[in-house]
């Protein structure tokens, strides 16, 4: 146990967070994304599993260490629903709230179809899969610099 961290924190999930650099992108899904696929052609072929964790909820764990990329202007991307482009899925209302709440302001996310996405994610640094089955929670969130 370490102080002031989330236990939510593993080991290896605090390993591929402090290993990754400025403008690499966390992989962020739900247990129904094809994780160990996906992890397998990222950079560091690493998959971290949240077993049983909502997804808004390790997503603010992640964000008290993570440092958003504020010089892109797409540093969360998102899978968009397939049968309407324009909804926002009620678990993608609340991860973008928790980010936003550690960005200290408004996040918009670029929009990805569904093999746009899979394809960004496999360009990624690793995999973080969280035991969330509810569709479409799949972020891309790009690791900024600490000034």
């Amino acid at each position: 146990m370490l102080k002031s961290i989330d236990p939510i924190l593993t080991p290896d999930l605090l390993r591929l967070l402090a290993s990754m650099g400025h403008g690499d992108d966390l992989v962020v899904v739900d247990a129904n994304h094809p994780a160990t696929r996906i992890a397998a052609a990222t950079s560091s072929q690493r998959l971290i599993q949240l077993p049983g964790m909502r997804m808004e909820t390790a997503v603010r764990a992640i964000m008290t260490l993570y440092p958003l990329d504020d010089f892109d202007p797409d540093p969360v991307r998102v899978m968009m629903p397939v049968d309407d482009s324009d909804r926002v899925p009620d678990v993608q209302r609340a991860v973008l709230a928790e980010i936003e709440r550690a960005a200290g302001g408004p996040v918009a996310p670029g929009k990805l179809s569904r093999t746009h996405f899979y394809r960004a994610a496999a360009a990624g640094f690793g995999v973080v899969q969280v035991g969330d089955s509810r569709a479409y929670g799949c972020f891309l969130i790009r690791k900024g610099v600490i000034s």
